[in-house]
């Protein structure tokens, strides 16, 4: 195994070794303190974070106003308030690292969450001197690099292709090239959570990280950027001694690596005890590269009942006619709300009659002109949870929502979906994991065969990256 050396992430020489930032509260202060002080990046998850009271204990995010509007504007200040302390509660954690330049502390944005640049203006104000960078994706973020060079810190914009690089490059990024600390490639078919699969990708059909981050470096070099600002591999990334062909290469230049999956087993990881032990028992195949989300991406997630209820929800799906037209001549007899007419096909309606005698006796409507088939109380927590929207997202598949103008997509809610604020919240704060939402990277398996976890042992971060150094 090469030796792991010490690259530039701008004004610092640190470990090639990146804290992936895992909101909501999938990563706080301990963890990213922890991995700040072990001498690499700890990446503070900037999405709704918790904020604590005088006791030391999260203060659960309730919110009060009558309107999306104003739950939207209490969801900022939660978002806002949270991040802060998160950060100054890591650097105290890691102060005495930080301040010699032997580690670093980011913060993780989701540029399609709601407010975005209200939250990150609002948190880089109150932390000056504390963070080093900002680590966005999930969208296309053009303003973080005049946000980040306001401020005085690093950006770090994930990307899953070269082109959508040189489309941040020549429309925004080139104008503040001194503040790029480094581009982080997200596999988009290895990483967890949110993934960049764009239309002309197959989701189905991985393709080889190495050329794709090599023309990613490729359009770097053409743009002016030197070799010495590095790219962060995410996705995938389990053994250094799997990469060891990454290292040192000069096709590649710089390379860091970025950990997401990994850091959830440690103890200062603060997801519940029942997560991390459901970590430990997944298997090849258990993670899913799904389109459920309400943000429209791609993600991956652990495919347990929370997801294979929503599967099976779109799978008792069908289309409909407000008129009898060609095969849609046949009224459709249950499931429809008093006073409206669907015609569908005769196929159609004998699978609709099925699902009613099976109990999914609720059709609702979709924005593609199909309805799906759920119990009366799965639609009643679906219009529960549309109606209790806090505008989380800056566009809402779910709820419809929009963080700006009129508040509206201008579309039909689409009840194939899910409220993510509610479900990653709940998970975060102890909530079972088999009915929310697990997100993971496709590596989380190895948690159950890698042998530094056998006998139920839990590392420390600090052992965690000690362990990684070595290249396992």
């Amino acid at each position: 195994m090469k030796a792991i050396n010490a690259v530039r992430f701008g004004t610092l020489e640190l470990l090639p070794l990146v804290e992936g930032g895992k909101g909501i509260s999938a990563t706080n202060h301990r963890s990213s303190g922890a991995w700040a002080a072990s001498g690499g990046i700890g990446t503070v998850s900037a999405v709704n974070a918790d904020s604590y009271d005088a006791d030391g204990q999260p203060i659960p995010q309730i919110y009060h106003a009558k309107t999306r509007a104003g739950r939207h504007e209490e969801l900022v200040a939660y978002a806002i308030e949270g991040a802060v302390q998160q950060v100054k509660r890591a650097f105290d954690m890691a102060s005495e690292e930080l301040r010699a330049g032997r580690g670093a502390l980011n913060i993780n944005v989701l540029w399609e969450m709601g407010g975005a640049q209200r939250v990150l203006e609002g948190v880089l104000e109150r932390t000056k001197g504390l963070v080093h960078g900002v680590t966005c994706g999930a969208g296309m973020p053009y303003r973080l690099s005049d946000i980040a060079a306001r401020h005085g810190v690093y950006y770090y914009p994930i990307i899953s292709s070269a082109r959508a690089f040189r489309a941040l490059w020549k429309r925004a990024y080139a104008r503040a090239a001194e503040w790029m600390g480094a581009v982080v490639y997200e596999d988009p078919w290895l990483a967890g959570g949110h993934n960049g699969l764009s239309n002309a990708e197959d989701p189905r059909v991985p393709q080889d990280p190495y050329p794709r981050v090599a023309e990613l470096r490729g359009v770097m070099r053409e743009s002016g950027i030197s070799d010495d600002v590095p790219i962060v591999m995410a996705g995938g990334v389990w053994y250094l001694r799997e990469w060891e062909h990454w290292i040192d290469n000069p096709e590649l230049g710089a390379i860091a690596f970025q950990f997401g999956t990994r850091p959830l087993l440690t103890r200062e990881s603060p997801i519940p005890d029942v997560w991390k032990a459901k970590l430990t028992h997944l298997e090849e195949g258990d993670i899913l590269l799904h389109r459920f989300s309400p943000t429209g991406f791609y993600s991956s997630a652990v495919r347990n009942p929370f997801l294979k209820e929503l599967e099976a929800r779109s799978g008792r799906q069908i289309a409909f006619s407000t008129e009898e037209a060609g095969d849609h001549r046949f009224a459709l007899d249950v499931g429809v709300p008093r006073g409206k007419r669907y015609f569908v096909t005769r196929d159609d309606l004998n699978r609709a009659r099925g699902w009613a005698g099976e109990g999914f006796t609720e059709a609702l409507k979709t924005p593609d002109n199909t309805l799906i088939f759920v119990t009366p109380d799965k639609r009643d927590e679906i219009r529960r949870d549309q109606a209790d929207c806090m505008g989380c997202l800056s566009h809402c598949q779910f709820s419809a929502w929009k963080d700006h103008g009129d508040h509206s997509t201008g579309r039909l809610a689409d009840p194939r979906s899910f409220c993510i604020q509610k479900t990653l919240q709940d998970i975060a704060h102890g909530a079972d994991p088999d009915a929310n939402l697990m997100f993971a990277g496709h590596s989380a398996h190895r948690f159950a065969t890698d042998p530094f976890y056998s006998n139920g042992f839990v590392p420390t971060v600090r052992q965690l990256v000690d362990r990684l150094l070595t290249g396992d």
